[in-house]
Formats: C-alpha cells, structure tokens, sequence
C-alpha cells in the first residue's frame, strides 16, 4: 500500500502535501509525517494555524490495486451498525428516503458536512481488506480529534477526517493512521497497541437481562420472580440487569412508583442479597418529548440550524419523538452528575448500561467536531462512572476505546432471524438477530484489545421467540467464542440440563468467583466459524 498523496482543503485553499517536505503557507504550517513502526507505517499530521482557519476536508489516498474477489470490512458508524465484508468498491446500501426523517440520525446517513461514497466501500474508525491470501490493516489512532472514514473504489484507499466546518485558532493534531500488511491477528495485535487508550480492565462472564423477556413491561413483582429462577438455577451468574422500563420517562430518571414502590435502591438491595451484582439501564444523552426534562428545560436540547428542538429518532415505546441533549450545556451536565450519584452511590448499581450515546454528538457545536465531543462525553461518563463498571451501546466504537469496560459490538437480536421491515428500509442499525451475528463476526478482533466485546443476549427458550433450534444454537456459539460477556434475558428454570451444560462449557463463563481479567486473548476463529462467517455475509 503505497500513499499516493494527502490533501488538504482550508478556507479557499487547496494543497497537496507530501510526508516529511515542509509545508508552510500563508495562513498555516502543516507538519506531516510518516514513520515505519510496528511491521506498518504510521502517519502524524499536524496543523499549525498562523491566523483562524475553518478546514473543509482533509484526505490520504493510497494506491492499493486489487482483484475483482477482494473483500472489505465496511464498519458501521456506532455499535449498533451492521458490519460486513463486501466486494471492494461496493457501496453499502444507503437509507430508504421515507425512513430517514424518523431513522437516520443514529447511523451515517444523517452527518451534515460528511457526504457519504456513493460509489465506493466505507468503514469507520478501522477497516481490513483481504484478498489473494493477503490481508491489510488500516486504522486510525486517534478518533478523539474527529471520526475518521475510510473509503476504496478504483484502486485507490482514502482515508478521510471528518473536520469539515471546523474553526481552528491552534495547534490541531488533525491525524493519525497506521496501515499494515500480515497475518490478521498480528495485525490486529499491533494496530491495537498503537493506541493511545487501552482498557484497564476486561470483564468476562455471565449475565441476565430483563429486555428480551419483559421489554419494558417490568415490575418489582416480576424482577423478583426472575431473579429468584436466576439463583436456583445454580449457573454462574454475575450479573442481574434490569433494562427500559423502571423508570418514570426516558430523560427524567426517577423510579416509576407503580411499577417500583419500593424504588430503585431496594431492587439493588435484593440482587446483591443473592449473591449478584446489580445492572441498571440508562440513556443519559437523550430525552422523550414527554419526560419533563424536555417539557421544563428546552434550553438543554440540541438545536437544528433553524432553531427548532433536534429530533434524535422516534421510539413508539417512548411516545415518539425523543431529543438529544446539549452535552455542553452546565444544567445538563448537573442534571447528569445527580442522576449518576443517585444510581450508584445512593441506590448502589455496580453496572450500568449507557445507551444511546450517539445523540451526543450528532450535532457539534461551533468550534469543535463530531468525534472530540463524543470523546469529551465518553470522558464525562467515565469520570461519572468511577470505578464501577460502564457498558456502552450505541456508541461509535472508536470513542469507547480504553474507556468503556465493556462495549456492545452490533445491534440488538430480534425475536425473529431478521426484522424484514427494516432489512427492506435498509436501516443499518435495525433489530436484527443476522445482523447482530454479522456485526459479532466482523468485529471480534476487538475483544480483549480495547474493550471486553458484548455480543447481545442469545436465547434458549421456545417460547415467546422465533428462531430455529440451529438459530439459537449459531447464536449462542457465535456469542460465546467471540464475545466477553454472555447476556440472556431466558428464564433459566426453563433450560433443559444439556441446555446449562451449554452455558458452563461456554468460554469465558467461569465455574464462579472473578469477573475481570486482564491482557489481550489469543484467540484463533475455529474453521466452523470461519465458515460461518463467509455463510452469514450473504445470508438473507
């Protein structure tokens, strides 16, 4: 893979760069430079401003010749995007039109100053290439100072830095790639150990989630009775998480006092009396038209360009609507500490599923772009989240990096193979079980090195689901070798003995006792999975 040249666009300028040559102009000093490192080469790019600048694009281009059958990771945009292997050049399918006024905006297809190739491949953040028994590597170090995309069409490999519209009066390091050829482990090992966060933790094992068997129709009543089926059953268990649904509106954060008289703090009290650790659900970025965050504090919610409320998705289980809040905003981040402090110090949740974090940063204020203010909210939550264990949903993967200690790699499974609906609107981040699977496939590299990898929950169960018994069996198999942590939302009292035996002979399901470990797995994909995995990317 050999650069072919750098471009960088600011003002009404446009330059071409070449690493290592002095680049002062005008209004700028670019500082660029390539370094072999680590079996690849790395590539720094500095921007020097000598007076205001407002950049426009910023793009490497690589010349990487290759045959017709070579294969491209295309990574979706946050955690919950379908991610696949296609042909190189092959656009992934964008977004029905009628679908994205109420859709579009947790995938790429709403990024205002980032039109996406129309005729080529697109990953984010990291994408592999495969073919001829060859396999490259290329990926960026440092999503902190924005997202970086990565596109392939007619021989050639960009990668493009997502600054458009960024006003900048200093010193900016604008970009930071490595690309390498070799072994996919090895690469995946060196790429990984370039960057900047590491996790300092990895949380393994077994946990049970209310989502997939309740939704949100949960209760004090119900959790109790499921809580006690997760005990007797005797597996190893570590986690009790209670998901939507136990609190009054998305937004507001208090306990619904129909479902939970008793509140939030004694259902935490009850799990921890049996042995378990207590889970608790929370989307911390995001508001319901109906929650009275929304109704009393309108000023904390992000604006569109015209002034108006920014709509961030509809939910039906929400009422509709539901808005992104202003990060930056001092009574959001207030609100936020109080909300934080209650679940953890006050009702005692020792994990907590952060969902919906990608409104934080689909509307970035002036001055700054889309991936410095998701960091600078993953920074936030981490701060918020002390020691206690964070797993992040719905966030694009480069900014959970070493600092999430566990992150969900796909979108949710479904009660069904795949949601057709959905799959037909060619909506990325659907509810989708071969969606999920495909994302788990395609980003198991990741388990271990930057975060423990959550896979979603797998199923068991006949009742109330619909997927086959070879459905179930792939779901599980998937999850358990290529995940951290095993979630399922089944009543376990229901499991036949081979079916727990399934469970306990699972990897990284320990017989009892520690639930972190730490360094990076040596995992090996067996032959069956994959199989698997080339089977799935055209599964329909």
């Amino acid at each position: 893979m050999q650069l072919r040249q750098a471009i960088f666009e600011y003002n009404d300028e446009k330059v071409v760069l070449q690493p290592g040559r002095a680049a002062s102009f005008e209004a700028v000093f670019v500082d660029f430079q390539q370094e072999a490192l680590a079996g690849g080469t790395r590539y720094t790019l500095f921007i020097h401003p000598k007076a205001n600048l407002v950049l426009h694009k910023l793009e490497l281009h690589f010349n990487l010749p290759l045959p017709p059958e070579a294969r491209m990771l295309c990574n979706g945009w946050q955690s919950w995007s379908e991610s696949r292997m296609l042909p190189v050049g092959q656009p992934y399918p964008i977004l029905r039109k009628l679908a994205k006024n109420r859709l579009g905006r947790s995938g790429d297809n709403y990024l205002p100053g980032f039109p996406l190739p129309k005729n080529a491949s697109h990953s984010w953040t990291y994408t592999q290439i495969v073919a001829d028994n060859r396999c490259w590597l290329a990926g960026s170090l440092n999503e902190n100072t924005g997202f970086t995309c990565w596109e392939y069409a007619n021989g050639r490999l960009i990668a493009c830095k997502d600054l458009a519209g960024l006003q900048l009066g200093h010193s900016f390091p604008a970009l930071d790639i490595w690309v390498g050829e070799g072994i996919e482990k090895d690469l995946y090992d060196q790429y990984t150990a370039l960057l900047e966060h590491k996790p300092a933790r990895i949380v393994s094992g077994l946990g049970w989630t209310s989502w997939y068997r309740h939704y949100s129709r949960i209760s004090e009543q119900v959790l109790r009775k499921d809580l006690e089926a997760v005990v007797a059953s005797g597996l190893p268990f570590q986690w009790f998480q209670i998901d939507d649904g136990w609190q009054q509106s998305v937004g507001d954060w208090l306990p619904d006092k129909v479902k939970f008289p008793a509140g939030m703090g004694k259902m935490a009290a009850d799990i921890r009396s049996k042995g378990l650790q207590p889970g608790l659900w929370l989307a911390p970025f995001v508001a319901a038209g109906t929650s009275e965050v929304v109704r009393q504090h309108p000023d904390w919610l992000l604006k569109e360009s015209s002034g108006k409320p920014l709509r961030a998705g509809w939910n039906p289980g929400w009422g509709g609507w539901y808005y992104a809040l202003d990060f930056y905003h001092p009574g959001v981040q207030e609100h936020l500490s109080g909300v934080f402090h209650r679940a953890l110090d006050h009702w005692g949740y020792a994990l907590l599923k952060l969902d919906f974090l990608f409104a934080a940063c689909i509307q970035p204020p002036p001055g700054k772009n889309r991936g410095q203010v998701m960091h600078e909210a993953m920074l936030f939550l981490r701060h918020q989240m002390g020691d206690k264990i964070m797993l992040a949903c719905g966030v694009p993967l480069g900014a959970a990096f070493g600092i999430a200690d566990i992150c969900r790699i796909g979108g949710d499974v479904h009660l069904h193979w795949e949601h057709r609906l959905l799959a037909a609107l060619r909506f990325r981040e659907r509810v989708s079980t071969l969606a999920a699977l495909r994302a788990t496939l395609n980003r198991w590299q990741l388990a271990g090195r930057v975060f423990a990898s959550d896979p979603d929950v797998f199923m068991l169960r006949q009742e109330g689901q619909h997927l086959s018994l070879v459905q179930q069996q792939t779901l599980l198999m998937v999850n358990a070798l290529l995940g951290d942590v095993l979630f399922t939302s089944d009543d376990p009292s229901g499991w036949s003995p081979e079916q727990q035996n399934r469970i306990t002979g699972s990897p990284g399901i320990p017989a009892g006792g520690s639930t972190q470990r730490t360094g990076t797995p040596n995992r090996c994909v067996p032959s069956r999975l994959l199989a698997g995995r080339i089977a799935l990317q055209s599964a329909g």
